[in-house]
């Protein structure tokens, strides 16, 4: 995947050469011809005393060195850089019958390998990644070229917790990672920031690349170890063939980005290979964008119910859960349309008139009912929060005690002295906080011990087989304990069955939540519910 006007040579762990460029093999042809040649035999140069030192200090630190050898045959001053690999040792030779020094020649090879190379891991960077598909694409003959993109699943919080040395850690260990997994006919490169990619040959496409893109997986799986912290970081991967999927730079990119996508969007920590079908969803997904802008304005939005269960008082209230009825794709689930929401910077707006609207709703209940909202990370640090939950309850007259606002920990891991002043501003107003989904995503006792959290919400994954399951049953009782011992109340979302609700409700958990209790209903609906039913009505 070199260029073959260059000098350039690659060796393995034992020193053996493993493959060269057409200059090397014609420069050497009597060696390399031999077959199962080495590095001694190339250059035996190379085994003088002071640079045999070099080859071994390259070797034990990774860190490139010059070496000026005898002239040739052709009497040319000779420079050759060597640098690690991720299998053994490169040589860059590099040639010139001038009178120049050696120094500035060899200057010149180490400065050709750093813009080719990441500084940080050592892999080929993106300039290089770029060239080597030129290079190859399009592809001639039986062997076909699987590019694959990796993404890292869960690196920032690592950034945001642990700072940008622990970061840096991880990702000098993921290229090595990588390295140890890929084989021959293959080359791995950092394109960006926690952006990998491996360019891989074979004559059997794409059953070779999708074998390696689970070995790619697989080893993601074990924890990465930081100052005596565990911490998990996941790889998630596109495939993308040549000539298939695309036979130039841009085309097979773009597949390999879709499949990507397609790899987060089913769950993170998989590899996918591109298909037609991906394509199309993409194409919808870029519609939804596109009307999510009008949405608000056409009134599409719509809100539902769901009844909020005291163990012993009954309902108490109902949480305000949002929809988008699309006029073409029907209902348009929140987990698909709340992130594009925040990633286009409409959440602000759709997040207040969501608020509006509920407290508005929640104005005609019963008194002692309480209304709770959702809100995102993109809302809430958004400048003016609090301002606007004022103007928004002095308009609608409703009692801030009456308003329970539900946040997830994402929240939590950005900007965090500004965030517990928001929490504590609201809390001064009288407005009850939830911790949402606790236990599922970074989870920290120092959020539990820097703000008083009203509640404390489990998630549903815990709940499903907490009946049978003892690890659920252990986590369970630990967070509803934690909680009443810092006098948090504790809420189980995602209840189905009386016998969840039994098992709870021995455990002392205050609130339950789920299709058990009642399924998320219209306005139209709760009003007819509360009109039927014995609760004093304002």
């Amino acid at each position: 995947m070199h260029d073959r006007a260059e000098f350039v040579s690659f060796y393995g762990n034992s020193l053996k050469l493993i493959k060269c460029s057409g200059k090397v093999a014609e420069a050497y042809k009597f060696v390399v011809a031999a077959g199962d040649a080495s590095l001694w035999q190339v250059y035996p140069e190379l085994q003088k005393p002071n640079s045999r030192m070099s080859v071994e200090s390259v070797l034990a630190s990774g860190l490139p060195r010059n070496v000026t050898i005898d002239p040739g045959p052709s009497n040319e001053c000779r420079s050759l850089l060597l640098f690690s690999t991720e299998r053994g040792l490169g040589v860059i030779e590099t040639r010139t019958g001038r009178a120049l020094s050696p120094i500035a020649d060899s200057d010149r090879a180490l400065l050709l390998h750093q813009a080719r190379h990441d500084a940080l891991t050592g892999l080929a960077n993106r300039r290089q990644f770029s060239s080597d598909l030129e290079v190859n694409l399009p592809v001639s003959g039986r062997r076909m070229l699987a590019l694959m993109q990796i993404d890292l699943d869960d690196f920032k919080p690592v950034n945001d917790t642990l700072g940008h040395g622990a970061g840096d850690i991880v990702l000098k260990v993921t290229a090595e990672r990588i390295q140890a997994a890929i084989g021959d006919g293959a080359a791995a490169y950092r394109l960006a920031g926690d952006e990998f990619a491996v360019i891989q040959y074979a004559d059997e496409q794409p059953a070779a690349a999708e074998r390696l893109a689970e070995s790619l997986v697989r080893a993601f799986k074990d924890p990465f170890t930081i100052d005596g912290i565990s911490v998990f970081v996941g790889a998630s991967v596109g495939i993308a063939i040549a000539p298939s999927d695309g036979d130039d730079a841009e085309q097979l990119m773009k597949a390999a980005d879709i499949a990507l996508y397609a790899a987060k969007n089913d769950g993170r920590g998989r590899a996918r290979t591109f298909n037609r079908s991906m394509m199309i969803m993409l194409e919808q997904r870029e519609m939804l964008r596109r009307s999510l802008r009008v949405a608000l304005q056409e009134q599409q939005f719509l809100i539902e119910y769901q009844p909020l269960v005291e163990i012993g008082a009954g309902i108490i209230g109902f949480e305000a859960l949002l929809r988008w009825r699309h006029p073409y794709a029907g209902v348009v689930p929140p987990s698909v349309f709340i992130p594009m929401a925040e990633a286009d910077g409409l959440m602000g707006d759709i997040g207040a008139w969501v608020l509006e609207q509920a407290c508005r709703e929640a104005s005609r209940w019963p008194s002692h009912f309480i209304v709770a909202v959702n809100l995102s990370p993109a809302e809430f640090l958004r400048a003016g929060f609090t301002d606007r939950i004022t103007e928004i309850l002095d308009e609608v007259a409703y009692p801030a005690e009456r308003l329970e606002l539900e946040i997830t920990e994402t929240v939590l891991l950005e900007r965090t002295t500004d965030n517990l002043d928001t929490l504590h501003t609201l809390e001064v107003l009288g407005i009850r906080i939830a911790l949402d989904d606790f236990g599922t995503r970074y989870s920290s006792l120092s959020y539990l011990q820097n703000f008083p959290f009203d509640t404390i919400k489990i998630d549903k994954h815990f709940i499903k087989d907490v009946e049978t399951n003892p690890k659920s049953q252990t986590i369970v009782r630990f967070i509803i304990g934690l909680a009443h011992g810092l006098g948090m109340r504790v809420s189980a979302e995602g209840v189905e069955t009386l016998g969840q609700a039994s098992w709870l409700r021995r455990k002392r958990c205050d609130r339950l939540q789920g299709s058990l209790l009642g399924a998320p209903i219209s306005s139209e609906a709760l009003r007819e519910f509360l009109r039927q039913s014995s609760f004093e009505m304002l």
